[in-house]
């Protein structure tokens, strides 16, 4: 006879609980996090989980002839600092970012996420945080929280260690989808304000905080009021909203690219045509303080930091001259800070050229 789920067994025999899963832990996280997956319903969706998969309705949500649009992603090793730091209830912010951001770049509207939680011991506060945030991320991009998988696996992680996984689907009409066909010399590039680091770089970012001694509970030396943990943190920025009003209000913009991993010089080329190259002014860039202690304090050469960071921009948008200035109005309308950063011209080099300084 085994024993119960939570003690050892008395030599008879092993209960999965003896293997070090927690059957209870995982019901009582989901319990916890029910009203937050409730929070995030929409037309659509109505919010819940228990069944084995999770139902969306495309008509309910407004759509007439859809194409989907799906994104998987994860949040690197800025768990890591999560972890170090014990802050988690802003990296499942990260997690829908990373997603529903490479969503509306292509003009889709965020409907649904999942998530994939993986850890080696179940601890119901630390995944309660993380889906919190996950929720979080959910209601500013306006999707729905459709269902997860929380995975407790011993011997796969470490003590404390976890990861994440997400899902998204979206949806454009028919003939809505971006980058548009007719992008040109003389398109102006409009740059949208990043919340920090964003999700990208954290493998070089723990190294240079290593290499200062400093710990994530210390003060940040570039922003007094936080520790460095919290700092590094900042969740990323989700476009989502501001970005579709534009589209929605101007139908100005005829590209969208999500600054990630590459920076300008890889994410850009990615939605413009043959023959055509982005030109960017470093100088216009307003360079959050963190980038410039990360490239004073690890020696990181400016070419490297724009390969490896957002530098302060989060997403670009492609739009006409004389459409710019209406595009930016509704941008900045709906929360965004927008600069003019570069102009699109006839490839004659590089897909991605720079002038200015970068003000680190």
């Amino acid at each position: 006879m085994s024993g119960s789920p939570n003690t050892p067994n008395d030599g008879n025999g092993l209960s999965y609980a003896d293997a070090g899963v927690d059957i209870d832990a995982g019901n009582a996280l989901v319990e916890a996090i029910k009203p937050m997956v409730r929070s995030t319903r929409r037309p659509g969706a109505d919010g819940t989980i228990g069944g084995f998969g999770g139902l969306f309705d495309l008509k309910a949500a407004g759509f007439s002839d859809p194409v989907l649009v799906a994104a998987n992603d994860g949040v690197g090793t800025k768990l890591k600092v999560a972890i170090e730091a014990d802050i988690h209830d802003t990296v499942g912010i990260d997690l829908v970012a990373m997603c529903v951001n490479d969503l509306i770049v292509q003009g889709a509207e965020p409907l649904l996420f999942l998530d994939y939680f993986a850890t080696g011991k179940l601890n119901v506060k630390q995944g309660s945080d993380i889906v919190s945030g996950i929720a979080e991320g959910c209601r500013q991009a306006g999707c729905a929280l459709l269902g997860g998988e929380t995975a407790e696996m011993p011997g796969m992680y470490g003590d404390g260690d976890y990861d994440l996984a997400g899902f998204a689907v979206g949806a454009a009409e028919r003939g809505q989808l971006l980058p548009k066909p007719d992008i040109a010399d003389g398109d102006v590039i409009l740059g949208l304000a990043s919340a920090g680091l964003h999700s990208n770089g954290f493998s070089l970012v723990r190294r240079i905080v290593e290499m200062s001694g400093l710990s994530y509970g210390a003060s940040a030396p570039f922003d007094k009021e936080r520790t460095l943990g919290e700092a590094l943190l900042d969740p990323t920025r989700i476009y989502v909203k501001p970005v579709l009003a534009a589209i929605r209000e101007t139908g100005a913009i005829k590209a969208l690219a999500h600054i990630t991993g590459g920076g300008f010089t890889e994410n850009i080329p990615r939605v413009l045509p043959d023959g055509m190259a982005a030109e960017i002014d470093l100088s216009a860039i307003r360079v959050p303080h963190v980038f410039a202690w990360l490239a004073a304090q690890g020696g990181v050469a400016r070419d490297e930091m724009l390969r490896t960071f957002n530098c302060g921009v989060g997403m670009v948008a492609v739009v006409s001259p004389e459409r710019a200035e209406a595009a930016a109005e509704v941008l900045e309308r709906e929360g965004e800070t927008v600069t003019r950063i570069g102009t699109i011209r006839a490839q004659e080099g590089d897909r991605v050229t720079y002038k200015g300084t970068l003000d680190l």
